[in-house]
């Protein structure tokens, strides 16, 4: 049987993090990211994520209430991370249009230094000028563009993390040398980077920090197949995750690479109970603080791109339809669809088929949790995504900071441990070798 894999993402940036709720603390707070790394590990866990931010987002002009302030960077978080657990993998966002190869390869081969080897990145891309205000004059990079940077990004990082071979840092008292001639060398000419020098940390246990990507585009898609070593997907439904599944491994051998060499991880969030019944009412529960009456309002407007403060969020949707002009009340996220109106249409049908309020109507179509019922059914339920190809594992989203995983690794853990699914112990050190891919780093770029 295939292992599961699993990751702890640790919650917030959206409204699915209860910060509202009593037991909720932190999210600043280095107590927190060690609660939940601890736990992580505690749980035999592969690897733990954090999601990172180039800029809060804002919504009708104001910083939109959702999002974490003063979110600490996360590589920073990370190494800290590193003296505080012994096996747990530790990855973290970090965009690749507004950072530089030199810089950002430099960071993560010094966390893989320090963690023994667990770093991971996860790689992602920005097109937009708000965002971009913080970082270039005019403010952004073209869309067009994102990818192919990013490519060239990673393609360079990897150059720089095989300048150093394993043979190179010789430690020599009688003589003094340290390190043969050409230790660290590099030249890369390409279009958005024309670098050259020497790299100044030597080659770092996994010689390529694990790469994850998270794009769902068809640019994204290829990307992922042709760079990454896991991709975080968001579909947690059976057959969506089996048609993205194929896809993936379809692009994956048309790069020429390896069966297996990418893990596709859906990101998950969970309700347990003592029974199915009860899971449903805690689910039920969770998905009222999620949503809250200023939430539902904040959620409908990303749709309707107008101002609905004054609407009633128990009361009916806005009989004035969505605007569609260019211009959007929303800055720093993609808007909610493609086409409104008919996502719009579709809405009113749902909400006068339920006699649904605002509110109720936002709990409906804008997510749920996606493992919902006991222990035992929760733990079937994973395994079946695993086994049917679905998925390789997951990255589990707890809705509470930092003990929102705390169940799930008492009680849905040690069933897959039962099932022979998730390793009991260690047998492992490095990020690449808990999944599988310890031997699978390669140093030629795959063909485009």
């Amino acid at each position: 049987m295939k292992q599961v894999i699993l990751a702890a993402h640790f919650p917030g940036v959206n409204n699915h993090t209860v910060w509202s709720d009593p037991a909720s603390g932190s999210q600043i707070d280095f107590a927190s990211f060690a609660h939940l790394a601890r736990t992580a590990e505690r749980g035999r866990f592969d690897f733990f994520f954090l999601a990172d931010g180039q800029r809060l987002r804002e919504q009708r002009g104001r910083i939109h209430d959702l999002d974490v302030v003063g979110r600490p960077d996360s590589l920073t978080v990370l190494s800290a991370l590193a003296a505080v657990t012994t096996h747990l993998g530790l990855a973290g966002t970090v965009n690749a249009t507004f950072n530089e190869p030199y810089e950002l390869a430099r960071k993560l081969a010094s966390l893989d230094h320090l963690s023994g080897g667990r770093a991971g990145w996860n790689v992602v891309t920005s097109s937009d000028a708000f965002t971009g205000e913080n970082f270039r004059r005019g403010g952004y990079l073209d869309y067009s563009q994102r990818y192919e940077r990013a490519e060239e990004f990673v393609r360079t990082v990897r150059e720089l993390w095989d300048s150093w071979a394993a043979e190179d840092l010789v430690a020599d008292p009688a003589t003094g040398t340290f390190a043969t001639a050409n230790a660290g060398a590099f030249a890369h000419r390409g279009t958005h980077f024309d670098i050259g020098g020497h790299f100044t940390v030597p080659r770092s246990p996994q010689r390529h920090p694990l790469t994850i990507q998270a794009g769902d585009s068809e640019g994204g898609r290829d990307f992922a197949a042709a760079t990454a070593d896991a991709i975080f997907s968001r579909h947690s439904r059976l057959a969506d995750g089996q048609a993205f599944y194929r896809d993936i491994q379809s692009r994956v051998a048309a790069h020429g690479r390896a069966p297996g060499s990418l893990k596709i991880l859906p990101g998950a969030t969970f309700a347990l109970g003592d029974t199915d019944a009860e899971a449903q009412e805690n689910a039920d529960h969770i998905r009222r603080q999620q949503v809250s009456p200023q939430t539902a309002i904040l959620l409908l407007e990303q749709l309707w791109n107008r101002d609905l403060s004054a609407y009633d969020p128990e009361g009916p949707l806005p009989e004035i339809d969505p605007d569609v002009s260019e211009d959007s009340i929303i800055k720093g996220r993609t808007r909610m669809s493609r086409d409104p109106l008919k996502t719009a249409a579709e809405w009113r049908a749902l909400a006068e088929a339920k006699r649904l309020g605002i509110r109720d109507l936002i709990i409906e179509v804008t997510g749920r949790q996606s493992f919902i019922g006991s222990p035992a059914r929760v733990a079937e339920e994973i395994n079946e995504f695993v086994q049917t190809d679905a998925a390789d594992g997951f990255i589990l989203v707890p809705h509470l900071t930092p003990t929102g995983l705390d169940e799930f690794v008492d009680k849905v853990v040690p069933l897959l441990q039962e099932r022979g699914v998730l390793r009991a112990e260690y047998g492992t050190t490095t990020l690449r070798g808990h999944l599988g891919l310890e031997g699978d780093v390669w140093s030629s770029w795959p063909s485009p």
